[in-house]
């Protein structure tokens, strides 16, 4: 049986360099101490942020550049841990970050305060003095439109003081997951033993074309799941109660409108994602389901199939180097200076494909201004990993774009756009396929690749998004959250999407277990949402080509330096509307007709 390797014994050049942050560890210890030291060059303006234009200026760009080396030292030692959560000296240099990283938003915290306590009209009185405010403009506005939500400048001090303690249960969660979680090994279809982890199982055997080990590992991997039940809903349910105690001390009338604030979205909005995406996708998604047990002879259509390929026989595997090459085609649509973010990428370790124990599983981008952006993924020779890795690719392209264009303040955009420049490389990958051949049998592959892309984020993500407002409408009647009430919920969430036509069973319903974005406030919806708007802008390329280009080249430029709605809208999209998530998944509709019709 292949055994899972540790970090040591992964290839180098299969890790990403961390050498661009930070030349030694000496150097990062460095700076952790001489970040300590030099946050009095923004705690001297502390009680002056009344005194003038100029001051309230200094104070904002001390504190820019005090959080951006404070950000490159976290993110190096996040992405030490990320990459092997078992090594002590990893979680140590984790500790030390958030030690340093809670010092700096305690010692800062003072700024929000002055300036909301500042008298009405102050701050627009100060930018007419100080052009140079301009740039700040954006970020004070936002600041000053939560004014009624602000508690006192030393409760504000303490909660801020308390953000490690705070930042606990999603630390708790994925130390669970990532030192202590280990599975037996699976029976495949030839009775081999086969290795189980969460990136194997995840990455690997649920698109596997061996039924058995589909199923088997399934089972595995959700036996050991069933023994951290209790302690992860424990986790959750603490977090959710973090959220709703702020929540109530704002005065906010629902932990969901509190989070919806930073997003700049409204409840409206966030409804329609989920609503009618649940509404009108799910005949699709069942119809799907149902064109996958005929076409794979299954006799039953199980949680564990889903992902199955429709066709075992033509299921081309691809090398990290090939899918490298591939991405770099379908995305020179976007022209010479994207390209040259991914050209570097790949050219210079940005990205960490090995697979190894204690590695964070999924994939993300973590991009540090003044660096360059990095790339998590654990690769499996697999086209679904190509997309994976475009989408991610979306993530550094944006970033870099938008850190190159806009000051620090403002180069970050609302969650509810993060994911549309993502999602949208996933869907020039499969146009881009789709150009290269004619091939009936390769153009139903191609559809099955992107439909992977909607399931991903219109079935996985949506209905995290939808388990989470349940869980919050019941923390909101004071309704404990508990391991038997989250498998409930998701129990009945699956059931109703799916219908009769899949099977789910317990350990499909320990599905909420799986994914961290539990704790990343209201992330997953916001999934939906930028593919919904990717899939809009999409088509605008199709139809227009380089105007359309253009336009969503501006948007990556123009970073957080607009609302999502105006961002949305400069790249030809209404999301204020519901029309474009209906025809989304219109869309999806008319591409499993397709695949349909190509069987």
């Amino acid at each position: 049986m292949a055994k899972i390797l540790t970090r040591s014994e992964v290839a180098v050049e299969s890790t990403w360099n961390l050498d661009d942050i930070f030349a030694t560890p000496e150097a990062w210890e460095q700076e952790l101490k001489a970040i300590e030291q030099d946050i009095a060059s923004v705690t001297r303006f502390e009680g002056k942020l009344g005194e003038g234009a100029d001051t309230l200026l200094a104070c904002l760009v001390a504190q820019e550049e005090l959080l951006s080396r404070t950000n490159r030292t976290a993110a190096y030692a996040h992405l030490l841990q990320s990459g092997d959560s078992i090594n002590p000296d990893n979680q140590i240099k984790a500790a030390k970050a958030r030690d340093v990283s809670s010092l700096v938003s305690t010692a800062l915290s003072f700024i929000k305060s002055e300036i909301i306590a500042l008298p009405d009209g102050t701050i627009e009185q100060y930018i007419k003095e100080q052009p140079a405010l301009e740039d700040f403009k954006r970020s004070l506005q936002l600041l000053l439109q939560t004014k009624p939500h602000r508690l006192t400048a030393e409760t504000e001090k303490v909660l801020a003081s308390f953000g490690e303690i705070l930042g606990a249960p999603y630390r708790i969660y994925e130390r669970s997951k990532l030192a202590d979680m280990t599975f037996p090994s699976a029976l495949n279809g030839e009775g081999e033993e086969v290795p189980v982890s969460f990136a194997l199982y995840e990455n690997k055997y649920v698109e596997s074309s061996d039924t058995a080990l589909r199923r088997n590992s399934f089972k595995v991997f959700s036996e050991t799941l069933h023994k951290y039940r209790n302690t992860f809903a424990e986790t959750y349910g603490t977090e959710v109660k973090r959220q709703m105690i702020e929540s109530r001390l704002r005065g906010y009338d629902s932990v969901t409108d509190m989070l919806l604030t930073p997003q700049q979205v409204t409840k409206e909005m966030y409804n329609n994602i989920l609503d009618i995406l649940q509404e009108e996708l799910a005949p699709h998604m069942r119809k799907y389901a149902a064109l996958k047990k005929r076409v794979l002879g299954l006799d039953e259509m199980t949680f564990a199939d889903l992902k199955a390929p429709l066709d075992p026989e033509f299921n081309p595997s691809i090398s990290f180097q090939e899918a490298g090459e591939l991405i770099k085609e379908a995305l020179s649509i976007l022209g010479p200076e994207y390209g040259d973010i991914v050209s570097a990428a790949f050219r210079d370790r940005w990205v960490d494909y090995a697979d190894n124990a204690g590695k964070r599983t999924g994939a993300f981008c973590s991009s540090i201004p003044g660096v360059h952006s990095y790339i998590l993924i654990s690769w499996a020779d697999s086209m679904r990993g190509a997309f994976t890795l475009a989408h991610e690719v979306g993530h550094a392209g944006h970033l870099m774009l938008a850190s190159k264009y806009q000051r620090l303040t403002n180069y970050r955009p609302s969650l509810y756009f993060i994911e549309a420049p993502s999602t949208m490389n996933e869907l020039l990958l499969a146009d881009h396929l789709l150009s290269r051949s004619d091939d009936p049998r390769m153009r139903r592959w191609v559809i099955s690749q992107l439909l992977g892309t909607y399931y991903h984020n219109f079935v996985t993500h949506l209905l995290e998004g939808e388990l989470q407002r349940r869980v919050y409408d019941l923390a909101m009647a004071n309704v404990p959250i508990t391991a038997v009430k989250l498998c409930d919920l998701k129990g009945d969430i699956l059931s109703s999407f799916w219908g009769e036509d899949v099977v789910i069973d317990d350990h499909a319903k320990l599905t909420w277990m799986r994914q961290p974005h539990y704790y990343m406030s209201l992330y997953p919806y916001t999934y939906a949402a930028g593919l919904t708007a990717s899939t809009a802008v999409a088509k605008l390329i199709r139809e227009e080509g380089q105007p359309a280009v253009n336009r969503w080249l501006d948007v990556l430029k123009a970073g957080g330096s607009m609302s999502p709605l105006d961002l949305m809208k400069l790249a030809g999209v209404d999301m204020s509307q519901p029309d474009p998530i209906r025809s989304a998944a219109a869309y999806v509709g008319s591409l499993i007709d397709e695949l349909e019709s190509l069987y």
